[in-house]
This record gives structure tokens, C-alpha cells and sequence, in this order.
């Protein structure tokens, strides 16, 4: 199958395509700002916020599924505008969308999200993702809407930098007891989104760990797994703090990994320090 992967050299982008690769698809990856260094891809230049190179990438690669895995947390350009204007082009061309979205839809009000759950959030960046959601869902009615969470890797995520800089002193800050989430590892977030690309699933779907995990707990849990010093990693309470965001968010993946081969571990499972 021909893979259009939209935000190849992102995190999650790279895995994409790493894995599509390696079972046999052609895979086209975007970037923004510079290519990616994995052999084997064809790396294509598209900035979201520009519809002509949206409709010059499709035309180019002329795709049979299209995998959206960028964004932008500060700009409604990219993560809303441009993600609605890719499902338009995606259906006009035939392609099959697979739209990756987040548990920042939802405000934490009811805890436990299952597929069902009406979006309700609370920061610029979820309600791009959810007005994203809703235009897509209007568009392009047969796509895939994948809500994760936060995405963990072997150490090259963004939340895994900030723990082993705040454990090695380099910076500071405090990780939050009381700020819940359901952690997702890449490799099982990227294989079960390739499932879904080749599946008659439609509608949106969960693809989160299956344990729910303070950022604080997470924190001491990749510090065990890195042999890193988690005394080093402060402690606090956002509803104490300055800092607006949703508390508990558990999104419920059951129904979807009911379709699913991969399993979606947990983060007390996949950053199990190895003997």
C-alpha cells in the first residue's frame, strides 16, 4: 500500500514510518522544517497551513491512506485549519484518513472517557484538536479519529527528556500528583494505527495505555527504568498551582482494543525495569 505519513519526522511520525516500512508499504513522509534520515522513505516538504502543497502532496504520492500525525500546540492553523483542510483532500482523492488526536479534548470533569464521550476541553490546544474532530467527522465520514495519550518511547520522547533533565538537575520543575493520564508506548501506538489503516473501522477510537498513571508516578517510573535518581523529581499538586490543563483524563480504549491484535500496554508494563 502507498502510505502517506503527514508529519513523518515528528515522534510518532517517525515510528509510523519505520514500521510501515518494514512490512512492506511505500511510505511518502512529510516534514516542515528538515527531512528525516530513515532510509527507504520518500521525504516530502508540506506545511499544513498551506492547502496548495496539501493538494500538490496528494497529487504527487496520490496515496491510498493518508496517516495525519502532526501538530502544532500553539497553532490553530496546523492542529485544526490544517488538519480539516488534509481530510477534505484526503477524500477528494480517495484516500483513506487516519487522524491522530488527544485525550486534550476532554476537561477530566467525568475522569474515564470511553469512544463515546463528547469532547468538552478546556485549552487552546484541545479545542483545535476537538474542532478538528468535529469537521473531519463531517468530511470525511469513513476516517479513522485515533485519540492517545501521552506517547512514551525508549527515551526519545519529550516527556522522557524532561525527566532525565529534571533528574540530572539541568532544570526544574515539579511533576504532578494529581495530573492523570493513560500512557501509550510508540511502537504499540504506530503498529495498532497501521491496523487501523487497513481495516473497515471508521469513527473514532482509543488508542491509550491500559494504566492510568499520575505524571508524577510516570516520572519515577522511567527513572527506575533508566537508573536515574527519583528523589530528584519534585512533587506537587496542579490544582495547586498556576497551571491550567484537565486533572484526571483515563481514556478508555476497551472497545477499540476489542478490534484490535496489538496489545496497548501499560506504562507499569513497557517501563518495567529490565533485569
Amino acid at each position: 500500500m502507498n502510505i502517506l505519513i503527514v508529519g513523518g519526522s515528528g515522534f510518532l511520525g517517525r515510528e509510523l514510518a519505520q514500521q510501515a516500512l518494514a512490512t512492506g508499504h511505500a511510505v511518502t513522509a512529510t516534514f516542515a522544517t528538515r527531512a528525516g534520515d530513515i532510509p527507504g522513505i520518500h521525504w516530502l516538504p508540506m506545511d499544513l497551513r498551506r492547502s496548495e502543497e496539501i493538494t500538490l502532496a496528494l497529487r504527487e504520492t496520490q496515496p491510498g491512506v493518508v496517516i495525519n500525525a502532526a501538530y502544532r500546540k500553539a497553532d490553530w492553523a496546523t492542529t485544526a485549519d490544517g488538519a480539516i483542510c488534509l481530510a477534505m483532500a484526503a477524500t477528494q482523492h480517495g484516500a483513506r484518513l487516519v487522524h491522530v488526536s488527544s485525550d486534550a479534548v476532554f476537561s477530566g470533569a467525568d475522569v474515564r472517557y470511553d469512544e463515546s464521550a463528547t469532547p468538552d476541553p478546556i485549552t487552546p490546544y484541545g479545542a483545535a484538536k476537538a474542532a478538528a474532530e468535529t469537521a473531519i467527522r463531517l468530511f470525511a465520514p469513513t476516517a479513522v479519529i485515533a485519540r492517545t495519550s501521552l506517547i512514551i518511547g525508549g527515551g526519545g520522547s519529550v516527556h522522557e527528556t524532561f525527566i532525565h533533565d529534571l533528574a540530572t538537575g539541568r532544570r526544574s520543575g515539579v511533576l504532578f500528583t494529581d495530573d492523570i493520564r493513560c500512557p501509550v508506548h510508540v511502537a504499540d501506538l504506530a503498529l495498532a494505527i497501521l491496523e487501523l489503516t487497513v481495516s473497515d473501522v471508521a469513527g473514532v477510537c482509543h488508542l491509550a495505555g491500559s494504566d492510568a498513571v499520575s505524571r508524577h508516578e510516570l516520572g519515577v517510573l522511567i527513572a527506575g527504568r533508566d537508573e536515574l535518581d527519583a528523589s530528584m523529581l519534585t512533587a506537587g499538586r496542579r490544582a495547586d498551582a498556576d497551571s491550567p490543563g484537565a486533572l484526571d483524563v483515563r481514556l478508555d480504549s476497551t472497545r477499540t482494543q476489542r478490534t484490535l491484535r496489538t496489545n496497548l500496554r501499560g506504562a507499569r508494563d513497557f517501563l518495567r525495569r529490565k533485569r
